[in-house]
């Protein structure tokens, strides 16, 4: 039987490069990428119209009810990771749908939430910049070792920040709203209240999953509470934090500075105000974009399809 598979928002142009897709065209798929955001929901549809079988990087393309309805064709979506918050599941399974996840790296946003940080502490995406104009030692940073870290968040990659934090010297607290004591004194923390932590942390980093509960957690009174000397960190999802009252804690000096991987649009737009606000540290979603977790991610991806050809679908993920 004849299969058409779509790669979506392979922004880089690398998905051949991490699995074999030439076997599954061996086998009759007709394999296409695109590397290209769609402009709308009309535009994703029309991409899709008779394709049988979707490979969705992340987040990056929605995938609500309205779209299965409009795509009858569709058979199999596979997401990269075991989660998804922008894919209707339930829509989905309605529509016949199977719905399979992938692995992931477990170290990749963690490392680059702490490349972010030391980033942010020691400014130097300013320093470089100031360097490769002709100029020497322009700003002052300021050490992490006796300093402390609010982790908002515990879970698998907000522990691992946690151990980072405990290494470099710093005092950890952190808070969710599920979290035990228990929880955070087994992960190297100490539970706080949210207001609490904003208020002693010196530096502040999200790592919670984005749902209608998370939204906004960080708005005008987390930030005002971190205060002129604190940072913020996201490499989490960017809806998390209240974008209006970033810009202002930014531009006003509510804060010292923001690090983030993540944003309310993506890509980000070039007319975007956070491109021209003071004291942050900007990247464009990188925390998953390393080698070792995109074979994971494709060639999961690759293993997801193969199972579901043969009638035994892994890794599928339900309502």
């Amino acid at each position: 039987m004849q299969h058409r598979l779509a790669i979506l928002d392979d922004y880089q142009d690398v998905a051949h490069g991490f699995a074999d897709w030439a076997a599954l065209e061996a086998e009759g798929v007709t394999v296409t990428t695109f590397r290209e955001p769609f402009a709308s929901r009309d535009a994703l549809v029309s991409a899709l119209a008779g394709v049988g079988i979707v490979i969705a990087m992340r987040e990056r393309t929605a995938f609500p009810r309205e779209v299965f309805e409009k795509l009858p064709g569709l058979q199999l979506l596979v997401t990269t990771g075991m989660a998804n918050a922008s894919i209707d599941v339930a829509a989905a399974a309605e529509h016949g749908v199977t719905v399979c996840g992938t692995p992931g790296s477990p170290a990749a946003a963690p490392e680059l939430t702490w490349a972010l940080l030391l980033a942010a502490a020691r400014h130097l995406p300013a320093e470089e910049n100031s360097l490769r104009a002709g100029t020497w030692q322009s700003t002052v940073g300021f050490e992490l070792a006796g300093k402390t870290l609010g982790i908002v968040g515990l879970g698998k990659i907000g522990r691992r920040i946690a151990g980072y934090g405990q290494a470099f010297g710093m005092d950890v607290v952190a808070w969710s709203q599920n979290l035990t004591a228990e929880a955070a004194d087994d992960a190297g923390a100490r539970l706080v209240s949210k207001k609490e932590l904003f208020r002693v942390s010196d530096v502040a980093t999200l790592h919670l999953r984005l749902s209608e509960r998370s939204e906004n957690t960080v708005g005008e009174e987390e930030l005002r509470l971190l205060g002129p000397e604190g940072i913020l960190v996201n490499t989490a999802r960017g809806p998390l934090v209240n974008q209006d009252a970033l810009i202002r804690a930014l531009t006003q000096g509510w804060i010292r500075g923001a690090a983030l991987d993540v944003f309310d649009q993506e890509p980000l737009p070039a007319s975007h105000p956070l491109l021209a606000a003071p004291n942050t540290v900007l990247s464009p979603h990188l925390g998953y974009v390393t080698q070792e977790s995109y074979r994971q991610f494709y060639g999961g991806a690759f293993e997801d399809v193969t199972a579901w050809l043969a009638g035994s679908p892994i890794r599928t993920i339900t309502a």
